[in-house]
């Protein structure tokens, strides 16, 4: 299949040179990106803008071999402030190339940075994914090991050595702890809509603890995280909303307040469900 197609392109060029000249040829490297705004901004389930809107956006570089590097960037507020600037950055690299008739793998690492924080609270985490159809259904698997450092540590064991002005914020600093995420992404498009249904769920397995600034990727050592939701698209804008939640309830979180509340005053979740919505627009 792929000598004939390439045949009746070099037909079409001799028969008509014209178009020929007109049609660029493919460009080795493409660059993609998108920027938008978001009800509030949860990682894994959990909020990292403590309930509040953020903006955020990416720009990702691919080249035709399949290598491709990118950053992404959200602004935070209280649990996920780390000590920072109020912001995270996230340098992304990978490689990703198909495996098979519809299957598709991506290998690569994302550097998660806290500008304005302590060196402590970056870290990186290199992932897998597989990605492939079934019939109208995208489906995509993945995982991610950030191997042990300090960012990961239990530093606290609780919330209230972490807020003790007197004996706290640490009883084991300096600690370092490792972090494994396994996921799952289906979604499919309404044909003739613009309409596309998506669903994910997570579990992570990390510190049972605090690490630098009173923060955690795995609230309490162990637990789930799902969505469910639907993406509109209008051209280059997508419009989205979706219902989030995770298996953390508030006993299981107890031992994490006062930082795990919004504004951090101990009462509530900022892992207890909600909808978000989200507007975004690619370049």
């Amino acid at each position: 299949m792929k000598y004939r197609l390439l045949a009746a392109a070099a037909a079409l060029a001799f028969a008509a040179p014209a178009v020929a000249q007109d049609t660029a040829p493919p460009k080795p490297f493409t660059v993609n990106g998108s920027i938008g705004l978001v009800s509030e901004y949860r990682f894994r389930g959990v909020s990292q803008s403590d309930k509040d809107p953020a903006v955020q956006g990416g720009v990702t570089v691919t080249h035709e071999s399949g290598l491709y590097g990118g950053f992404w960037g959200s602004n935070l507020a209280g649990w996920g402030t780390f000590g920072g600037s109020n912001m995270e950055l996230d340098l992304i690299a990978g490689f990703k190339a198909p495996v098979a008739e519809g299957a598709t793998v991506d290998v690569g690492v994302t550097y998660y940075m806290y500008p304005g924080g302590f060196n402590n609270t970056d870290f990186f985490e290199p992932y897998v994914k597989l990605s492939g159809t079934a019939g109208p259904v995208n489906l995509l698997a993945g995982v991610a090991y950030a191997p042990k450092q300090q960012a990961l540590g239990a530093w606290s064991s609780t919330g209230a050595i972490a807020a003790d002005p007197v004996n706290g914020p640490y009883d084991d600093p300096n600690d370092k702890n490792d972090n494994l995420y396994l996921w799952g992404d289906v979604s499919t498009a309404i044909p003739d809509t613009g309409l596309t249904l998506k669903g994910h769920i997570g579990y992570s397995n990390g510190n049972k603890g605090l690490g630098p600034f009173a923060t955690s990727v795995a609230p309490t050592g162990e637990y789930f995280d799902w969505l469910v939701g639907a993406d509109y698209t209008l051209g280059p804008v997508t419009l989205g909303v979706a219902y989030v939640d995770t298996d953390i309830t508030k006993r299981d979180a107890a031992y994490l307040q006062p930082s795990f509340s919004k504004g951090q005053d101990g009462v509530g979740s900022i892992a207890d469900s909600a909808v978000l919505f989200s507007i975004t627009a690619a370049f």
